[in-house]
């Protein structure tokens, strides 16, 4: 028996005047926005570089994660996206595009997001100390290294078995103890760590896959692409009685998941 999927509206006009107009210019968030960063700048590790990737870096956090984006204002996220070396998790060739405001290929036909829609995700789903959070796609681990210093565990699950093998080698060179990774079909999930406190998921289903939502704890958060290519919005869902309550927060544009477990509606 086909599994089971969860059906999605089509995406209204509103939904997407909603996430525009998030990302507009607002001179008030701006400064808002500013002080902010201005007040966490001392655990931000934004202090003079001693690298030219910790200046890339820092340059990273203070340029690209403010307006007329709608700015990131989590001081944890701020800090993960100060401090993980981000030119760790692309190939050599490209480590001196790391911290440039876009995706990067990372080999099999698979990026590692632009850092801002790395941030972004990451401060929707409000990570807490005590999560233990599931993330599908871990591509290049650069996600999974971004959440390990915000949560409890991180459980990543990668398809293509070259790029979970690199990614596991990667995050135990670099010291991220509590990430584990796992060569396999995302849409499934990992029942056997279930149930999570929040799933993060990298690449976009046509559907929300249902056994995402069954690992997924009452009142946890979920945060996926969705769409086909060229027509993706970015879900935050919350699982209220059984049931997931949706909010479209962006248009987005992410690598189609794949693998047995996509299941293809009519």
């Amino acid at each position: 028996m086909p599994t089971p999927t969860l059906p999605l509206p089509p995406i209204s006009p509103s939904h997407r005047r909603f996430a525009r107009d998030r990302l507009q210019r607002r001179p008030l968030r701006f400064a808002l926005w500013f002080i902010l960063l201005l007040l966490v700048s001392g655990g931000l590790g934004l202090t003079p570089a001693n690298s030219e990737y910790d200046e890339a870096r820092a340059d990273m956090v203070r340029g690209q994660f403010g307006p007329p984006r709608q700015p990131i204002s989590h001081p944890g996220v701020l800090r993960a996206m100060a401090k993980v070396p981000r030119h760790e998790f692309v190939p050599v060739p490209l480590r001196d595009a790391a911290y440039d405001d876009r995706p990067l290929p990372i080999g099999h036909g698979q990026t590692i997001s632009q850092p801002y829609v790395v941030a972004f995700m990451t401060e929707k789903l409000n990570p807490k100390p005590t999560d233990r959070v599931l993330e599908i796609g871990t591509g290049s681990g650069y996600q999974a290294a971004v959440l390990s210093g915000l949560v409890a565990q991180v459980y990543s699950i990668e398809i293509v078995e070259p790029l979970a093998e690199r990614a596991r080698r990667d995050l135990e060179r670099l010291g991220y103890r509590n990430v584990k990774i796992r060569q396999g079909d995302g849409y499934q999930g990992w029942p056997e760590q279930a149930p999570f406190d929040a799933v993060i998921v990298t690449a976009a289903p046509d559907h929300v896959p249902q056994p995402l939502v069954d690992q997924l704890r009452e009142g946890g958060r979920m945060i996926v692409p969705v769409g086909i290519a060229g027509d993706q919005t970015l879900y935050l869902f919350t699982k209220r009685a059984g049931e997931l309550e949706q909010r479209a927060v962006l248009p987005v544009l992410f690598v189609p998941m794949t693998g047995p477990g996509v299941d293809k509606r009519p």
